[in-house]
């Protein structure tokens, strides 16, 4: 689905979820009340215990948070602003965080501390290294349990393993005041929770080491043996807090390093939860798109071709299940079809990514990626440049570019035009395109953005190589108008509709020829030659987007 015209300028600004701040306030309160429990089991814990929030930036249905509520008798929410967030990429040293997933970030923090204040609670932001920051509060407050998401990937295993170890380290006080050595009775545990998938670890009908290498075998093998667990309840308050004199700040983007970043045209994603749940009631209730998923999923252009859960699935503004849940609902009230299904199919994909990355490991960041394919890639920085900005002389992959450096976002299909382009057409290193993703995504996960590039590039597992996405091709299936290229490179749309993807002399001299460049008209389309389609025609969908 395209921008209505009244929005196509050039300038024009589309808020994701399309609510007023009031809409979206008065939304996620009447999803709030429809997961609170008036009766739950009677709180028995003693003592304070620590939420520490990390991609799980949410109320609803997380169960660290519920684990630390029914565990103490008050609990202490923090987030820890690590500042190696916010430094390089492993190989290429781009920034690790660009601006506009800083932005998005600062948006879920401050929504989630109003959510926790509402509900009896408040959120401690720290600046620094949670293994540091975690103990010296556990210390001070006598916490007996640090509750936290679990995680699969090195950078993040390493953090937990030193608050880990810096726990255990830690001299708590005695009921009698004096310092004791820490023992198993006495020492602060780090208790870590599954909550990033819709389908929990342990209800898989494998190990994670013996996951299937081919998506459809894990498919089939979930949806005939695992069941997806309900939601989590919440109370209806989750205090006290323990008496903190200063709760911090949410942080300013320049306080991180980052200039200010502001979305000019195109979509511009609200930050937090209650974004995310109105987005999900904009989606599936208020215009009905859901019945209509599978066949607008592959669109480029404008706000309701797709979900759009992704960028708030990243940062666990929304939960994978309370997406399952709605789903449910929606096929029970409205319509159950092929498109209902799909969005579950593409959680799914989701999920095979994040137990892949156990499996496999760092070989998910490696050149030659888990299979180990000898590739000798190009590194060639003009090359790529040219691509990552927006100045390649193809408009298929510089308003994707485009779209990606003004937003943050780029639609499914364009992810893996680019990927192609970057890999097959120009012989790039993979990891180029994966690193400045991994900086420039709203949506960015390791698990995900990995997996996907793998996939691409042919060094994940799967058994189709060499994949490629034919420009000219992709261009006629899915911009055959020239909309969404005219969109991003306003200097197209005065050209002829046909000409937009080819435009010759009018536009940027492509940097590189086509791997498969033989094209031909017929009846006035611009067709790809037989010669290149060895594209992805198995595979349906990779994320929810």
């Amino acid at each position: 689905m395209q921008f209505p015209k009244a929005i196509q300028a050039e300038t024009s600004v589309h808020q994701v979820p399309g609510f007023s701040s009031e809409e979206i306030n008065r939304i996620a309160e009447q999803t709030f009340q429809r997961y609170t429990a008036e009766s739950l089991p009677k709180r028995k814990g003693k003592g304070v215990a620590i939420v520490w929030f990390r991609n799980d930036l949410r109320v609803l249905d997380n169960e660290a948070l519920f684990r630390a509520w029914v565990s103490s008798e008050a609990v202490l929410p923090v987030y820890c602003v690590d500042p190696r967030l916010f430094g390089t990429t492993h190989y290429f040293g781009f920034p690790k965080t660009g601006g506009l997933r800083a932005q998005f970030l600062i948006e879920c923090l401050a929504d989630l501390k109003r959510n926790l204040l509402k509900r009896g609670l408040d959120l401690l932001i720290q600046h620094g290294k949670p293994e540091e920051i975690l103990p010296s509060l556990s210390k001070a407050y006598g916490v007996h349990t640090v509750y936290a998401q679990k995680e699969t990937c090195s950078e993040e295993l390493n953090v937990e393993r030193l608050v880990s170890k810096s726990l255990r380290m830690l001299v708590l006080s005695s009921s009698e005041g004096q310092c004791v050595k820490p023992k198993s009775t006495n020492s602060t545990k780090l208790e870590l929770i599954w909550g990033v998938s819709m389908y929990h670890i342990d209800d898989l009908p494998f190990s994670c080491n013996s996951l299937p290498d081919v998506y459809t075998q894990f498919r089939k093998s979930v949806e005939l043996k695992s069941k997806i667990r309900s939601c989590i309840k919440i109370p209806t308050s989750l205090g006290p807090a323990p008496s903190v004199g200063d709760w911090g700040c949410i942080p300013e983007i320049t306080l991180l390093g980052l200039e200010k970043a502001k979305v000019s045209k195109g979509m511009a994603f609200v930050g937090g939860e209650s974004a995310a749940v109105s987005r999900v009631y904009e989606y599936f209730w208020t215009k009905n798109l859901l019945r209509t998923y599978k066949e607008t999923r592959n669109g480029m252009l404008g706000p309701d071709y797709s979900t759009k859960f992704s960028p708030w699935l990243a940062s666990g503004s929304l939960s994978p299940r309370f997406i399952y849940e709605e789903v449910k609902r929606f096929e029970r009230e409205r319509e159950s079809n092929d498109s209902t299904y799909w969005v579950l199919f593409e959680l799914i994909w989701r999920d095979y990514f994040r137990f892949l990355s156990i499996k496999q490991g760092n070989s998910i960041f490696h050149a030659g990626g888990p299979r180990k394919v000898k590739v000798n890639w190009s590194q060639n920085q003009t090359l790529f440049d040219a691509w990552k900005d927006g100045q390649t002389g193809y408009p298929l992959i510089d308003a994707n570019m485009k779209e990606l450096l003004t937003t943050g976002f780029m639609s499914n299909r364009g992810r893996q035009i680019v990927c192609s382009f970057l890999v097959r057409d120009m012989n790039i290193d993979w990891r180029m395109g994966a690193e400045w993703f991994e900086t420039c995504l709203l949506d960015y996960d390791p698990c995900s953005n990995y997996g996907n590039w793998t996939y691409g590039a042919g060094v994940g597992n799967d058994p189709r190589e060499d994949r490629y996405f034919s420009i000219p091709k992709q261009a006629q299936n899915y911009d055959p108008e020239g909309e969404f290229v005219a969109y991003w490179l306003p200097q197209l749309r005065a050209l002829p509709k046909e000409k937009r993807h080819f435009p010759g002399l009018l536009y940027i001299k492509p940097v590189v020829a086509l791997k498969f460049g033989n094209t031909k008209i017929m009846n006035n389309k611009t067709m790809a030659s037989t010669a290149d389609e060895n594209k992805w025609k198995g595979r349906k969908g990779n994320r929810t987007q």
